[in-house]
């Protein structure tokens, strides 16, 4: 059954449209289809979503009917929209596009596009060794099944030992085995947090988390991150939890995505005594706890204060490693890891064999993987660093201590527009409404440092002419773009 976004609900996507820098150089309709369009390259407006009649939404958007059926008219010619007699009209994908990893519409034959919508690094030179090593351990498997709900128990040994040297003393049966971070969050999520229940989040946060919440049909209530000051208040997110009393709060106090912010001890106790007096759950994203840049001296896991089993950790090899090794995991309480397994079962079996003996030689290796990453993001956080204070000085950051992204303030709610343009010169950006929750941080923008030095600062490059170009208005003109500009 197609879903249906309602006049009232898509004007409050598109917010101040018509206030955009730079819209004077298109018509009333072409900018109204280029928002729209923005708003399925940011996700916030999904694929095949009918839209309202014309005239509900020109009458949410108080402009004329003629306005949206020129808008409507060009999406449908752009690929973006389709229509048939009687039955409406919903969003598309354009013939030759694909979705790209960072869930922005990309051509198929798009190769030279500097991709600054996805956090994650390349492959290290250590994978293809790991992997050889992980083909010769495969036989000792063979005889079986292959079933492993919770996960081979060589891999839960391995992650439990981290656990258990960051101070968290942990056994393989409080470990399963998941297909990446994301995945551990789902099937936590299927297993704590029924429809309707009230779910906290950090705003901003990691968009894919929302999502999963929206499909768990939650209610979301948000904390406000000072994005260039401390990150939490204390007193407010203790409030928060205390005040709205959520079924769960998920929380990014590792170098947090996007703000790059670090949690500290004194909060992280704080915060689990709060959630268990309101019978709050806690997930704990630890995707980047590895990633500390500076020699900061990190604060013990959120779980070492947990007294109640009510702190759920879930991470995986995502971002110290390669996106490409689906291997995640959730550490919690020996019985909740049993009910999340009972579940599993029923969702997608186990986690492949030989990907989880392949995690397992890449974590023996971690003494060396890890720090050279460290490096290297270093370096390139650097590097990023710079070339914005020399192009964009209006702009205002702090530089994060870890992690893989910097959280930039822009000097006007552009970034929406600016993602937009910057499509045209080859830069692909995800906007900041994309870490929120009903479009808003249309001031803020997410920029990894996971590409080469090189290529970040080009990118920066880029991002600077269009800033600029955004607020000429000497030529009268508005061009088709490729790709949703």
């Amino acid at each position: 059954m197609t879903s249906t976004v309602r006049g009232s609900q898509l004007a409050r996507l598109l917010g101040h449209w018509h206030a955009l820098p730079g819209r004077r150089r298109s018509p009333d309709y072409a900018a109204l289809a280029g928002s729209v369009r923005g708003l399925l390259a940011d996700g916030r407006l999904p694929l095949g979503v009918r839209l309202p009649a014309e005239r509900e939404l020109a009458e949410a958007l108080k402009v004329s009917r003629t306005t949206v059926t020129a808008a409507y008219r060009e999406l449908r010619e752009s690929g973006h929209l389709t229509s048939r007699r009687g039955a409406g009209s919903w969003t598309t994908l354009p013939r030759g596009h694909r979705v790209a990893s960072s869930g922005l519409w990309t051509p198929l034959d798009d190769m030279d596009m500097i991709d600054l919508g996805c956090a994650a690094l390349a492959a290290p030179a250590e994978l293809l060794p790991a992997a050889r090593a992980a083909a010769e351990d495969l036989p000792r498997y063979l005889d079986g099944a292959g079933y492993h709900p919770t996960g081979i128990v060589e891999l839960r040994e391995a992650i439990a030992r981290e656990y258990t040297e960051r101070g968290l003393t942990t056994s393989p049966e409080q470990i399963m085995v998941t297909n990446g971070t994301q995945h551990a969050l789902d099937l936590v999520l299927r297993l704590t947090v029924p429809a309707g229940a009230g779910v906290l989040v950090e705003s901003p946060t990691y968009p894919n988390a929302l999502a999963a919440l929206s499909a768990r049909r939650a209610r979301i209530a948000t904390h406000g991150l000072d994005a260039l000051g401390e990150g939490w208040d204390t007193d407010l997110l203790l409030d928060a939890i205390r005040q709205t009393r959520p079924r769960l709060a998920y929380l990014i106090p590792e170098f947090q995505n996007p703000t790059g912010h670090l949690m500290p001890a004194e909060l992280r106790e704080r915060v689990v005594a709060t959630a268990h007096a309101s019978g709050t759950d806690l997930v704990v994203d630890e995707s980047f706890v590895d990633l500390a840049l500076d020699g900061t001296g990190m604060p013990p896991p959120t779980a070492v204060f947990d007294r109640h089993s009510r702190v759920v950790c879930i991470g995986g090899m995502s971002k110290p490693y390669w996106g490409g090794m689906r291997i995640g995991w959730v550490r919690g309480s020996a019985p909740f890891v049993q009910r999340l397994a009972a579940l599993r079962v029923g969702v997608d079996m186990a986690s492949p064999v030989l990907d989880q003996l392949v995690a397992v030689h890449l974590l023996a290796g971690a003494n060396a993987i890890v720090p050279a990453r460290r490096v290297q993001l270093a370096e390139q956080r650097d590097a990023l660093a710079a070339a914005l204070r020399e192009a964009l000085p209006e702009w205002r950051f702090t530089l994060p201590s870890g992690g893989v992204t910097l959280w930039a303030e822009l000097d006007g709610p552009i970034s929406s527009a600016l993602a937009r343009a910057a499509e045209e010169v080859g830069v692909r950006l995800a906007p900041g409404p994309r870490f929120g929750v009903d479009g808003t941080l249309e001031r803020f923008l997410r920029l990894p440092f996971t590409l080469p030095a090189a290529e970040l600062v080009d990118a920066v490059k880029r991002l600077a002419a269009v800033r600029y170009d955004l607020d000429r208005t000497t030529r009268p003109q508005w061009r088709e773009p490729a790709v949703f500009a």
